[in-house]
């Protein structure tokens, strides 16, 4: 779990405990926690890339991991990991060049200033979308497990 600027901590930590799954969130010592939510807490240099280079070389095969960072989903897909925004939006590899692609025309017009909105405000429906469709692939991994 990538937890710098996670939304869904809560989330995640609730529906993993209904299936006796470990959780691991990966923060950067700059977002270090006084008391850490529950979970194993894996801090990792505050460099650019740090957490997501500690996730690339740990996810295994049926990992869940819960990120924001397109570009992150897209190098653990091929390892067979299920890749989930915090908004629910399920990563996928038929779908996954489209979102690099529209990422990489969107950085293409910052850089030439054209700034849109910006992200929407996290809602309590995105909160929602998220504990239904992570709680789905739990459920799936979980079935495949027995």
């Amino acid at each position: 779990m990538d937890a710098d600027a996670c939304p869904v901590k809560q989330e995640i930590i609730k529906i993993t405990r209904g299936y006796g799954f470990d959780v691991v969130f990966v923060a950067s010592n700059a977002h270090r926690k006084n008391t850490p939510d529950q979970g194993r807490w894996v801090y990792v240099d505050s460099s650019k890339e740090a957490a997501d280079l500690y996730i690339m070389n740990h996810v295994r095969v049926h990992d869940v991991l819960v990120t924001q960072d397109i570009g992150l989903a897209s190098l653990v897909l091929p390892k067979k990991v299920y890749a989930i925004s915090p908004r629910g939006i399920a990563y996928r590899e038929e779908s996954i060049v489209t979102a690099l692609d529209y990422r990489y025309v969107a950085a293409k017009e910052r850089r030439r200033g054209n700034y849109g909105k910006g992200p929407k405000p996290f809602t309590n429906e995105d909160r929602e979308t998220f504990s239904i469709s992570f709680d789905k692939i739990l459920s799936e991994i979980a079935g495949e497990s027995e």
